[in-house]
Order: structure tokens, then C-alpha cells, then sequence
């Protein structure tokens, strides 16, 4: 049984995202009030993942962060934004926090993006014990446009980032985050050619018998179904490098929302740029914006 943390001074928030979270049978959920009274929680028995906000008392989700990345390095923090918060959200994500979703999004978001860090972090934990001669991979992958091969193509770069010793566990897990979202969005807005704003309507409208799922109606219908997604890594002890390249039309790189300026937390779009940015030591784009180039470099 998966157990899921929420940790939140305001007790109508803390029940929001406990009541979405419960959505999942097979998860247990914990409340805490504050980060001190999370890390007592901890003390009894460490959660899977912990959802937390960022402004509260006694101990900030800023300092939650910081205590769980040194504590228990193989536990993600997922932070939850809100309006006035995105300065110490910034510092949170540099600091060591697996993702984040904005207050004004749970609905829509919090699931998925908790899903998506435990299936990462869970990865990792069931393949902590690897060879330690590995000094040097190189892999290509040529993807077929569908999500569901995205899990496993992590998992085997994680495999091989732990094999090189190039960051700690946090790290892997941080770079799995910055690699999915690349390869998510190489799929949908570059090959598939979907807005932000179709995939948000496409997420509202689920429980519509009667809606047209953009996605699968893409992927069978020329020239979307035969785009391929071209991934490369590069691993040494001292680097790693990905290369995500779709064939779509690509996009004007300039365009992009500034993903340092904690004002763009709160927009959907961009997001992806945000993590990848924040968890790679260097990201960039070919002038054609169909390829991204994401280096990360040994923690010093």
C-alpha cells in the first residue's frame, strides 16, 4: 500500500488534496499540519511521497524540503503553489522538490502529477542495488507516439544514471521529472501538434461519453502517426546528456514564458520548461525548437 503524505497548515486545503488523492484505492493517505509535524511522522515511519504547501508555521515547506532531501533522500516532496508562494517555490524545486502544482489546478493536476513522481521514485527504489563498473553509456530510442512506453525509457536511463554515480537519489529522480517532461512534450505539442488548452480541455472532459480524445485521434490519422520521438543519452561519471528530438513543426524558442520568473509558476503552460530548467545544469533548444538538448553535470 502506497502511502502519501499531505502536509498543510489550512485544514479546508489539506482535505482538497487528501479527498482528490483518495481517489486512488490503493493509497493511503496521512495529514500533517505543518512540517514539523510532518517530520514526526516521518520519525514513526517514512511516507512514499509527500505533498506539501509552502507557507506554514513552525516549519515551511521550503525547510520540509531541505530536511527530507537530507533525511530520506528517496522520498519526493510534490510542493503545492499558491499566489505570493512562487519565490520560495523556486527555491524549494532548486533545492530538492520532485514537481509542484499550482493551488488553482489540483483538480485537474495533483493525481496525475503525484502518479507520475511515485512511478519514477518507485522505479528507482527497486533498482538500487546496480553495477558500479559502468563508466560510460551511450543509448538511442526511437519512439512510437504513445505515452505508455514513457515509464520504462526512465526507468532505464535511471538505471544507468545510478551505474555512472553522477548524482545522489534525489538527483535521479529530479532528472527522470526533467526527462518525461521533454519526451511528454516532444509527443504532444511537437508530434501530435496539441495545445495546452486541448490537453487541459482533454483532462476536464474524461467523464464525457460523447468527447473526441484529440491524442488518439491524432496518433491514427496522417501525418501525426508517423512522427517518430528520437531520444539520446550520453552517461559518464562527470555528465549525461539528453537529446529529445520530435518531427513536428517545432516552435519559436524565444516565445517561451521566462521559466525563471517565479511569476510563471502559475501558468500551465511552460511548466515542463520550468523543471527541466530547474533540475538540468543547462537546457537548449536547436533553432528549429523540435530538439532539446538537457545537459546535468556531478554534484559537487
Amino acid at each position: 500500500m502506497t502511502t502519501v503524505l499531505v502536509v498543510d497548515d489550512s485544514a479546508v486545503d489539506r482535505r482538497l488534496a487528501g479527498g482528490l488523492l483518495e481517489k486512488r484505492d490503493d493509497w493511503t493517505i496521512q495529514y500533517a499540519t505543518d512540517g514539523k509535524e510532518a517530520l514526526e511522522v516521518f520519525a514513526k515511519q517514512a511516507p512514499d511521497v509527500v505533498v506539501s504547501d509552502l507557507q506554514m508555521p513552525n516549519l515551511n515547506g521550503l525547510e520540509l524540503v531541505e530536511q527530507i532531501r537530507d533525511r530520506y533522500p528517496l522520498v519526493p516532496v510534490v510542493l503545492m503553489t499558491a499566489h505570493g508562494s512562487e519565490d520560495i517555490a523556486v527555491q524549494a524545486l532548486e533545492r530538492g522538490a520532485a514537481s509542484y502544482v499550482p493551488k488553482s489546478r489540483l483538480g485537474q493536476d495533483l493525481l496525475d502529477t503525484v502518479d507520475n513522481v511515485l512511478s519514477i521514485a518507485l522505479a528507482d527504489r527497486r533498482h538500487d542495488q546496480l553495477m558500479e563498473c559502468l563508466t560510460r553509456a551511450e543509448t538511442t530510442f526511437v519512439l512510437n507516439n504513445d505515452a505508455a512506453t514513457i515509464p520504462a525509457l526512465i526507468d532505464y536511463l535511471q538505471d544507468h544514471i545510478a551505474r555512472v554515480g553522477l548524482c545522489d537519489e534525489t538527483g535521479r529522480i529530479r532528472l527522470g521529472v526533467a526527462i518525461e517532461e521533454a519526451i511528454l512534450n516532444a509527443l504532444y505539442h511537437g508530434n501530435l501538434e496539441i495545445s495546452t488548452e486541448q490537453l487541459s480541455e482533454a483532462s476536464v472532459d474524461l467523464l464525457d461519453p460523447n468527447r473526441v480524445d484529440p491524442i488518439e485521434q491524432r496518433r491514427n490519422m496522417p501525418p501525426y502517426r508517423d512522427r517518430r520521438i528520437f531520444v539520446e543519452a550520453k552517461l559518464t561519471p562527470q555528465e549525461a546528456v539528453f537529446v529529445v528530438r520530435d518531427e513536428g513543426p517545432g516552435f519559436d524558442p524565444s516565445a517561451l514564458p521566462d521559466p525563471s520568473d517565479p511569476a510563471n509558476l502559475e501558468r500551465e503552460s511552460g511548466r515542463g520548461l520550468m523543471l527541466m530548467r530547474t533540475f538540468m545544469d543547462e537546457v537548449r533548444f536547436n533553432e528549429q525548437g523540435n530538439e532539446v538538448t538537457m545537459i546535468k553535470r556531478r554534484d559537487t
